[in-house]
């Protein structure tokens, strides 16, 4: 069982950067592949990011591919998201989400964890 925080959320400008971070509870964190993904109002949740246990394999949505970074720190137990050139179209709840397998993945459904999300919005 891992138990997941995310935090550094908020309100931007277009243009604007944020940076998040999940941290997870558990002695295994190094174990599992991470994602980030996001629901906006009214929509289904879909895929930003994803990392391999060791950071050697990350994923993008083509429409953050050279925009955002996802990063791990093993012995931080924590997964970051680096936003840049933030548009209006990435307002939504980002959730960071853990799986039972060290690779990564872009489907929702092959995770096992997730956090409660934290809130990104940003300002034509």
């Amino acid at each position: 069982q891992v138990q997941l925080v995310e935090s550094g959320g908020g309100l931007v400008q277009a243009g604007g950067s944020l940076r998040l971070s999940c941290a997870a509870s558990g002695r295994t964190f190094s174990s599992y592949g991470m994602g980030w993904f996001r629901q906006a109002r009214g929509k289904e949740r879909e895929f930003v990011a994803t990392i391999n246990w060791s950071g050697g394999t990350t994923w993008y949505r083509d429409s953050v591919k050279g925009r955002f970074t996802i990063s791990r720190d093993n012995a931080k137990n924590t997964v970051y998201l680096q936003m840049n050139s933030l548009k209006p179209d990435g307002r939504a709840v980002y959730h960071c989400e853990a799986r039972n397998q060290h690779d990564a993945s872009s489907l929702q459904k092959s995770y096992d964890y997730w956090g409660r999300g934290t809130q990104v919005a940003v300002s034509a």
